[in-house]
């Protein structure tokens, strides 16, 4: 580990609470047999990290912000990540292409630390999504990443990213990678794509979602499907339960 990154990881490590790390750990299901068994919290809430990446965004490169990533404790990898939003950030404003493209290799090598919903869902869109933005016809990396079958975090990553283009009128990744989870078997994936699917319709794009959910509510898991047309009239929704209970 760098001197920078290990500084920053024994700041954190000081700042731990051990209740705050118990209860994260029930959150974030961390019990033998749940998604998050085996990880380690310090009990940091998330404000508390961004103070102190906002604090040292300017002392932390690629290779610090790599090894933070890669610390046994899931605050101080949750730092790592935002602080590699820095640099992609930093990459953008200095239109820096070279500097994007290493950072979102980097992050893509890094999926696997970020092995719990929150690790993707703060990252991904500002990575990945950003980078679509740029460089829309690279989005082969959504199908990619979601035929990792050995992977839940790369699947979640895959369709959580596209949140970034869904608000710029984008809804063609979603809907794509939505369909490919039709039959996926674990619930973080079902709650993300209905998610995704949501703000679809929330962020102008209603008409594409009800064509989607035309053709395939009767194949979504009941938990895409709810999370999907949350902000629809009830009588919509009972409509598209219905579809799904016939």
């Amino acid at each position: 580990m760098t001197k920078q990154a290990k500084e920053i990881e024994e700041l954190m490590i000081g700042m731990g609470d051990d209740a705050k790390a118990k209860h994260l750990m029930r959150f974030f299901k961390c019990a033998p047999g749940q998604y998050g068994f085996g990880d380690k919290f310090l009990g940091i809430k998330v404000p508390e990290t961004r103070s102190i990446v906002k604090e040292c965004r300017n002392l932390v490169n690629k290779e610090d912000a790599v090894d933070l990533v890669k610390s046994e404790w899931h605050e101080v990898r949750l730092a790592g990540f935002l602080f590699l939003i820095e640099l992609f950030k930093k990459g953008e404003k200095t239109k820096s292409n070279t500097e994007i493209e290493e950072i979102l290799n980097s992050y893509i090598e890094l999926i696997p630390y970020g092995n719990n919903w929150d690790l993707v869902d703060l990252v991904a869109p500002k990575i990945l999504g950003e980078y679509l933005i740029l460089h829309p016809e690279k989005s082969i990396i959504l199908d990619e990443l979601s035929k990792r079958s050995d992977s839940l975090w790369h699947q979640r990553v895959a369709i959580v990213a596209t949140w970034t283009l869904i608000c710029n009128g984008m809804y063609d990744d979603t809907l794509r990678i939505a369909q490919h989870y039709l039959n996926h078997s674990h619930d973080l994936i079902h709650k993300a794509s209905g998610w995704m699917l949501r703000e679809v319709g929330k962020r102008g794009g209603e008409e594409e979602l009800r064509n989607f959910l035309d053709r395939y509510a009767t194949l979504m898991p009941r938990t895409m499907l709810r999370y999907s047309i949350e902000r629809f009239p009830e009588q919509d929704r009972l409509y598209y339960l219905k579809l799904k209970n016939d």
